[in-house]
């Protein structure tokens, strides 16, 4: 698991390898502790974050603003 800012001031969260609940904790606490307007690229592959991303991201009243998957990944990017 990482947090790095990419070239473009977007938040990465890399969560590869982690699986449920860990990847909506992880995003969760990272929306939480960001200001208004913030973008931030979750990077996982645990099959589950398909229904429970979305369905965090309507609770915390967030948009998914870009959703992608690669070969087992995916990547969801958010604006807070």
């Amino acid at each position: 698991m990482s947090e790095s800012i990419s070239e473009d001031g977007i938040l990465v969260l890399d969560l590869l390898g982690f699986y449920c609940p860990i990847p909506i904790h992880e995003t969760r606490k990272l929306l939480e502790k960001s200001k208004l307007g913030t973008v931030i690229m979750v990077k996982c592959d645990d099959p589950e974050t398909k229904h429970d991303m979305p369905a965090l991201c309507n609770r915390l009243n967030v948009e998914i603003i870009k959703f992608e998957e690669r070969i087992g990944e995916f990547i969801y990017t958010i604006k807070k």
